[in-house]
């Protein structure tokens, strides 16, 4: 299965930081919009799922501590 490229709603209005994935077989991929021919980072779709989990709790908060 194959999706068109998703845009984050975080990447409107904030200077440009744009995100965007897709599902590309059985993959997900994640892009910077504002340079889509820089390459994807790849992710399993297991992968994924255990960082959007890990997203979601927090877990990666500290990351964003300055």
């Amino acid at each position: 299965m194959d999706t068109e490229w998703i845009m984050s709603s975080r990447s409107t209005g904030n200077g440009g930081s744009c995100v965007q994935a897709r599902r590309h077989g059985a993959v997900i991929e994640v892009r910077n919009s504002k340079q889509p021919d820089a390459g994807t980072v790849r992710f399993t779709v297991e992968e994924w799922d255990s960082f959007l989990d890990g997203a979601k709790k927090g877990e990666f908060d500290r990351l964003m501590a300055g």
